[in-house]
């Protein structure tokens, strides 16, 4: 892993498998991003008030809601449309990168996901000009 610093770069990760999202959280602290967690959609659109985060990093199954239906719902908040979401699926949910790159989301990832390779697409969905 990179240990770059990324001072100004803030990361909703959004998963509500508890193991999934300690350890992406683990995994982008030790890349040198700001990371807050949400484990559903009432506490993600919670976060989104308090918090203006340069990405976010939905899984597309929650419980009760769907990654999608949270990027859906970003595309359509005009101080939000800006932000890349990426979506991590352990599902095997048919013609599921087309839709999801069809609502707006910038990379989808399987679980389990490779740190380094997570790091590498969370880097090139940043804006560059953040970079430290």
């Amino acid at each position: 892993m990179s240990g770059q610093f990324h001072a100004q770069m803030t990361i909703l990760a959004i998963d509500d498998e508890a193991a999934d999202l300690l350890r992406l959280s683990q995994v982008l602290i030790s890349g040198g991003y700001a990371c807050h967690c949400a484990s559903d959609s009432p506490t993600a659109a919670e976060m989104l008030r308090q918090v203006a985060p340069d990405l976010i990093i939905a899984d597309i199954n929650l419980a009760g809601y769907s990654g999608l239906t949270i990027c859906e719902q970003l595309k359509q908040d005009a101080g939000l449309t800006h932000v890349p979401v990426m979506f991590l699926s352990a599902g095997q949910v048919p013609d599921i990168i087309r839709r999801s790159h069809s609502l707006g989301g910038t990379y989808y990832i399987r679980k389990p996901f490779d740190a380094e390779v997570l790091l590498a697409l969370v880097a090139k969905a940043l804006p560059a000009v953040h970079l430290v």
